[in-house]
């Protein structure tokens, strides 16, 4: 007994796992098999849709900011992840999204190491670090300059991932880098640099989470990238340490009144889902770190029906 009470509880849940009869955690990437997948269109759920307006309802605050199309929030409830479960308000709602968009660059990079149009070096990978983990504005210039804009807008374009889409409102874009901005390719719908939609996000996390950007082995690349947030605010500081860094993948973005965040929690039991939300209102940052309580108390809700059964 002694010596379970010196061991960390996250060491401790990673031995307990390893013996005979534990249930065993699925990692990421997940597998699923071909019959299983679904994209995350076909996951809306009605009954996820009414909790979360429900619980956003409560706020009238929130309310006025979803009627005026100054707050979205997107929800993907993976705690099966047999049958996810997904529901958005405002979903095609573009936003000026500041740095969150840079999840695109990173995933231009990785798509021209596997294409071999891109040198992987580790002084790449160390400024992909600095650009999404501590959001470093010249880290992430040195990789755009790296890559090349229009590389980027290919990637995002590409009918493998179509990131924006014009008919669907538009989604992720990287128009410029975070510096100079030398060079200007503002998206066509609002002539924004740096957009996104909750809907075109929640995507970005769910594909990356089942292996789906590149290929399973570069969405774990990512993944490590994207796991170890340094900046404790909005989502980070809400959750306060009760999920552990390695299980924390996360980009926001903030810029003036413009707020936005994302993150994929892998926690354990209800604890799985991707969480995005981009609000414009000088309250911007209280109201996300508000956010992430209210939407954990809709996942729990109905919580037996939905885990999946362990033999």
């Amino acid at each position: 007994m002694k010596l379970l009470k010196v061991i960390p509880a996250a060491v401790l849940g990673v031995l307990l796992a390893g013996l005979p009869g534990a249930a065993a955690a699925p990692t990421l990437p997940l597998k699923v098999a071909d019959r299983d997948w679904r994209p995350l269109a076909q996951r809306y759920d009605q009954c996820l849709q009414d909790r979360l307006e429900g619980a956003l309802k409560k706020h009238p605050l929130w309310q006025s900011l979803i009627l005026e199309e100054k707050m979205a929030v997107g929800l993907v409830d993976l705690a099966d992840p047999r049958a996810p479960r997904f529901a958005r308000v405002n979903g095609n709602t573009m936003m000026y999204a500041a740095s969150l968009p840079k999840i695109t660059v990173m995933l231009a990079a990785f798509q021209g190491f596997e294409d071999r149009t891109i040198k992987e070096t580790p002084a790449l990978q160390r400024e992909m670090v600095e650009m999404i983990r501590r959001s470093d504005n010249a880290a992430a210039s040195q990789v755009i300059d790296r890559i090349g804009l229009k590389k980027i807008e290919a990637v995002i374009l590409d009918p493998r991932y179509r990131f924006y889409d014009q008919k669907t409102g538009g989604g992720l874009w990287l128009g410029s880098d975070y510096g100079l901005h030398l060079e200007q390719y503002p998206e066509p719908l609002k002539n924004l640099d740096h957009a996104a939609t909750v809907n075109q996000v929640c995507r970005f996390y769910y594909e990356l989470a089942y292996g789906r950007l590149v290929n399973p082995g570069r969405s774990r690349q990512m993944l490590r990238i994207m796991a170890f947030p340094d900046l404790d605010d909005k989502f980070v500081r809400a959750l306060g340490g009760t999920v552990p860094a390695h299980q924390l993948y996360r980009k926001s973005g903030d810029w003036k009144t413009w707020n936005s965040d994302s993150m994929l929690v892998w926690g354990p039991g209800w604890r799985r889902y991707i969480l995005v939300s981009l609000i414009e209102h000088a309250q911007g940052e209280s109201i996300l770190q508000e956010l992430v309580p209210a939407v954990e108390k809709v996942l729990k809700a109905g919580l037996p029906s939905r885990l999946p059964k362990t033999r």
